[in-house]
Parts: C-alpha cells; structure tokens; sequence
C-alpha cells in the first residue's frame, strides 16, 4: 500500500559528511532542505523525531520548514496539562499533543512557520552541549532576520524577541533534543498569527523568563511583520539549504504517527481530568 504522505520516491542522496572538527569553533556543513508539511500534527511531530532518529551515520544535517493549516497545541516533554485550557481546545476541536523535546508549551496552525534543524554534534565544535546549541542555532537564526527586523535578538534561554514601544515582544521560541552524536533544534516563527487564540487556549505558563515579568500573553507574544515567503528566504540562505533531502525516513514517521502521537498516555500522561470518562479520538490526538 502507497504512503498516505504520497512522498514522490526519489533516489538517496549522498551522504553528507562533516569535517571532524576538534577545534572551538562551529564548523560550516552542507544542509538539506525538507520544506514538507504532512497531514495531520501528529504525523509532523513525528517526522521530526523520525529525522533525529535515523538510522544514518554520520548525521544529515537537515532544515525543515512546514505550517500545518489548522490549530493545535503543543505540550514539553515536561509540561502540565494546567498550562493549557484544555476544555476549551476540547470544545474548539483543537488538538493537543507532546512532543519529544524540552521547553513549554506553543499554539500553532497558519501564520506560524515551524522550522527545524538536526546537525551533527560537530557542528558545535568542542563546546557541545545544550547552551552551545541554543547560542549557536539562535545567533544564527538572529543573524538572518536582522536584515529585515533590526531589533530581533535573543532573549531568556530560547526566544526570539522584538523592541516595541521599548519592551521585548516574543515572537518565537525555540527547544532542542540532544542525542549522542547529533540534535534537534527547532521552534515557531510567528508571522500572521491569530495571537487572541493563545490567551484563549493557553493558560499562564508554570515558569516564566524575567524579561517577560508579570505579562500576560497578549502583553507579550506578537507577530514579526515579514511573509512567509521572506522567512522562508531567509532561513533557506542563512543555512545555505539550497539541496532538497531526497529520503526524508517517512515510513518511520508512519509509524510513530499511529503509535505514540495517538497515545493519551503520552499526550497527556494521565494529566486531563476524569480522563476514564472522556473518550479519545486517534484521528484528532485530543479527547471528545
């Protein structure tokens, strides 16, 4: 039987193979472009962990780039239920997931373009691990949206922010997954987003950066006024991704996509009310 994703088949590609690099400094890599969005949030959340778990040595680096057209949210590996108005999505027919990786909790759906990156743990040069990833992912990530908006910078341990009216404004915030030998890091890039919907169907999160002080999120969360088609130009050059990823591990993707991004236990990890009185929707990942 054909795959659902109809993912035209196409030879591999050659692997990609970094220099060994002992020395301080990041090390500059060929990277694959994937700009694919599959059918449904769980099948996405799965595909970025499929791409981290590959069995590929060495690591593929790899950008990809997808928007899924409807809402959803999206919990930490170590989030709350509390930190979402589950009912509400519930009532709105909004999907709640987990994903694999660290960090809180994100409202996505259009006008949110979703990147991720896997690199190889050479990448960073002898300073690995978690802090050396997020400076090096997000300088970069600065360095190609400061062209078009002056006053983005990091702020906190893994946001994207913009100066307006002299405060700091979260458009972005970002998370990784660390393995032996490579890492996820990816994040949301607010662009057109209906941001009314997170005050609705996200409650204050449990921790909070200081920058952010005692805002709510309509004081806190806007869009960075560029399209679509200038992020994604941006994001393309900055990683020079001019080279598709002809493989992407779809059938692995499948796989987790009707196991683990369908599992109440994993999604909710027995956190959502009265959960034995609620029944639950595979096709939708959230109770009904």
């Amino acid at each position: 039987m054909p795959s659902i994703y109809q993912v035209r088949c196409q030879p591999a590609h050659p692997e990609v193979t970094p220099s060994k690099n002992t020395s301080d400094q990041p090390v500059s890599i060929l990277v694959l472009l994937l700009d694919l969005t599959l059918p449904t949030p769980g099948a996405n959340l799965a595909l970025e962990e499929a791409l981290l778990d590959r069995e590929s040595a060495p690591a593929v680096p790899v950008l990809r780039l997808w928007e899924f057209d409807d809402y959803f949210v999206v919990l930490g590996r170590s989030s709350r239920i509390r930190e979402v108005h589950a009912e509400r999505c519930q009532t709105e027919g909004v999907p709640i997931l987990r994903r694999a990786s660290g960090g809180g909790v994100v409202l996505a759906g259009p006008g949110c373009l979703m990147y991720s990156l896997v690199l190889p743990q050479e990448t960073l040069g002898r300073s690995r691990g978690i802090d050396a990833a997020h400076s090096y992912v997000l300088g970069r990530m600065v360095h190609s949206l400061q062209p078009a908006a002056p006053s983005v910078i990091r702020s906190g341990t893994s946001d994207l922010t913009l100066s307006i009216d002299g405060a700091r404004m979260k458009f972005s915030g970002n998370a990784l997954r660390m393995r032996a030998n490579r890492f996820l890091y990816h994040g949301s890039l607010l662009y057109n987003f209906d941001l009314a919907r997170v005050s609705r169907l996200l409650s204050d999160p449990v921790r909070t950066p200081d920058y952010r002080g005692d805002r709510g999120h309509e004081g806190f969360v806007t869009n960075l006024h560029l399209s679509r088609a200038e992020l994604r130009k941006a994001l393309i050059s900055e990683w020079s991704a001019n080279e598709p990823l002809l493989d992407p591990p779809i059938p692995e993707a499948e796989a987790l996509a009707k196991t683990k991004y369908v599992n109440k236990d994993w999604n909710f990890k027995g956190q959502w009310p009265q959960p034995s009185a609620i029944p639950f929707n595979n096709e939708r990942n959230t109770p009904q």
